[in-house]
């Protein structure tokens, strides 16, 4: 595998990737999560094309950093919110997913989000901070801001996972 650069100052060592299934029950969630940010697994290929990584985890928290730029553009000249979705989407579900137990998945089932300012490249560096509101049996609530270096929000979003046995994911190893 090759290193990538995810974007200036941001590189992954194993290229791009997921996570092997067979070690979703092998690890808890938290567990899964910490070994990306260590750089133990490649990163997600869509961090590639939309310049952001998870930097941080913590029970019930995920943090990515990103770099909006031109290739992110709508056509009046701002960043496109389908981008600050992503990265809004990625910080829910990623603090969603530090709850899990050894043998559990999870998807989004609904999320919204409100932006508040626009973003544009010249915004530079944003932060993206997702925490669990609550964690049930088989759905999780969360919440996360992103925010510039400044500390100006520039978006919020809510989201709702449903969590379900790691064995139903298609295409699981063994399968």
């Amino acid at each position: 595998m090759n290193e990538v650069e995810l974007y200036p100052g941001r590189v992954s060592r194993l290229g791009f990737g997921t996570i092997p299934h067979a070690d979703l029950v092998e690890f808890s969630g938290l567990e899964l999560l910490q070994r990306v940010v260590d750089g133990k697994y490649p990163a997600p290929s869509m961090a590639g094309c939309l310049n952001f990584a998870l930097t941080e985890v913590s029970e019930g928290r995920a943090v990515f950093r990103g770099l909006p730029g031109e290739n992110h553009l709508n056509p009046l000249g701002t960043v496109h919110g389908g981008w600050a979705a992503s990265i809004l989407d990625s910080a829910l579900g990623c603090a969603v997913h530090t709850m899990l137990k050894k043998g559990e998945a999870y998807t989004t089932a609904e999320f919204k989000v409100n932006l508040t300012r626009p973003i544009t490249p010249r915004t530079g560096e944003v932060m993206c901070e997702g925490k669990v509101i609550h964690r049930g049996r088989t759905l999780a609530l969360s919440e996360a801001t992103l925010k510039d270096m400044d500390g100006k929000l520039l978006a919020f979003g809510t989201e709702t996972c449903s969590i379900f046995p790691a064995e139903s994911l298609a295409g699981r190893a063994g399968a």
